[in-house]
């Protein structure tokens, strides 16, 4: 049930679109070349979880982000763009504002551009204008939430956005987004090369699930379930201030567990976690509705988080399968209100009085500008991002491993999924953190299955 995925080793490589001849003029007290890397795996030994994946991996490593000597692009001539796309999350100005203040400082770019409302800024049939992109234009928009570029989900066609990068003449197209983002990005490297054009592309990594691999951390993840381990709290207050009762919180997570798990190890106050990566059963024995029924009357409250891709077997079998959103995606049934009604149902039958408060933060978080961290955190991003574009490189994102910002191949990060382990220490502590059993299943294969795995 939760074995470790395992494939070939993946291409580290970075992609370059010629030699770098022209000297920088940014001045670093220390230059980073192409050869200097961090490992990707550091821990060794034949027990080491973080050999499971990659056994063959065990010496190879991420090229390290940061200034180079030469560069390939000549400032006074290269022309930028930069696009945000996909759903909103706190520091995407402050990576926007990174871009073009270290192009326009250091680097001595002139000709920035911002094409609004994601992809589609590229598609002359949507009529979205393009920004002019300066200091004076992005000093500001860090202390604020959202995107001054605005954003859209849903793919466009690659050829009519080379085609409009060809028109304008851009060089470098900077694509701020998730996974998604990244596969639309693929797609028009593809059609770069297909016409043999040098023009390159640069991702920064944006997703409040966490979700991106080989990257440890995306922007916006820290602020997100900092807000959301608030939200806990709240729902725990509610929870005791009533007998019985029951403060249920949903939060993101499509297909990872990550912001309810950091949140609830953040706030200490919840009492179950559920999450796309571990199954459960509502009823039977060891369902969770009769452990939080059991809990109930122990300690008089209890507090639920829930993830929005958990639990979703269980409403297809009642409601029937979901149709997708525009990225694609399978549409997600509702498994907060879902959980609301089972749970009041249930109590009801049992004949316990309850107080049950449901909170849904999500576009709370996704607003909010970034907290310190994630502002710092964002802000390198992006003058990693610029860095990586002068030098000439491409079909590349930004990532950050063993605390060194990376350039990482795109098309590494859209060959595998990151899924939270629940087989690894992480998920024991939020085990230990709840009181919740590690599985509330009933079926003894899967419980045989989960405790000979320890």
């Amino acid at each position: 049930m939760f074995e470790n995925e395992t494939q070939e080793p993946v291409d580290f490589t970075i992609q370059q679109l010629g030699p770098r001849k022209i000297a920088s003029p940014y001045k670093a007290y220390q230059y980073v070349s192409d050869d200097q890397r961090t490992l990707y795996h550091t821990l060794t030994g034949p027990s080491s979880e973080s050999l499971a994946h990659d056994p063959a991996a065990a010496s190879y490593g991420f090229e390290l982000a940061g200034p180079r000597e030469k560069i390939y692009f000549d400032p006074s001539k290269i022309r930028c763009g930069i696009v945000t796309c996909g759903g909103l999350c706190p520091g995407l100005n402050n990576v926007i504002r990174a871009i073009v203040l270290q192009l326009y400082h250091h680097y001595g770019v002139r000709n920035i551009y911002g094409f609004q409302y994601g992809f589609e800024g590229l598609v002359p049939r949507y009529g979205h204008e393009a920004l002019i992109l300066d200091h004076e234009r992005v000093k500001h928009i860090h202390q604020r939430g959202g995107s001054i570029l605005a954003s859209s989900r849903g793919p466009q066609s690659p050829e009519e956005m080379v085609d409009a990068l060809e028109r304008l003449n851009i060089q470098v197209l900077f694509c701020i987004g998730g996974d998604g983002t990244l596969r639309g990005a693929l797609k028009l490297c593809s059609q770069i090369q297909t016409r043999n054009l040098k023009i390159g592309v640069i991702g920064v990594p944006k997703t409040i699930d966490n979700d991106i691999p080989y990257t440890s951390r995306t922007f916006g993840f820290e602020t997100a379930y900092a807000i959301a381990a608030a939200a806990i709290r709240g729902a725990h207050v509610e929870a005791t201030g009533a007998r019985n009762g029951i403060g249920l919180l949903k939060l993101m997570g499509r297909h990872a567990g990550f912001i309810a798990a950091n949140a609830v190890l953040a706030s200490r106050d919840a009492n179950f976690v559920l999450v796309p990566e571990v199954p459960f059963e509502l009823g039977g024995e060891n369902g969770f509705l009769p452990h939080l029924y059991r809990r109930l009357e122990d300690r008089k409250h209890a507090v639920v988080v829930v993830a929005e891709g958990a639990g979703q077997d269980l409403i297809q079998s009642e409601e029937g399968g979901g149709a997708t959103d525009a990225s694609g995606n399978i549409r997600l049934k509702d498994i907060g209100v879902f959980l609301r009604d089972k749970i009041s149902e249930y109590l009801k039958a049992m004949g316990m009085e309850f107080t049950l408060k449901y909170i849904e933060p999500s576009y709370l978080i996704r607003s909010a500008p970034p907290q310190a961290n994630d502002a710092l955190f964002a802000g390198i991003l992006g003058q990693m991002a610029a860095h990586a574009a002068m030098a000439g490189k491409t079909a590349m994102f930004v990532g950050y491993w063993n605390n060194q910002f990376t350039y990482v191949p795109i098309a590494a990060a859209v060959s595998r999924t990151k899924r939270l382990d629940p087989r690894g220490n992480f998920w024991e502590s939020v085990i230990e953190c709840t009181g919740q059993p590690r599985m509330m299943v009933n079926s003894p294969e899967l419980l045989k299955s989960d405790r000979g795995s320890r």
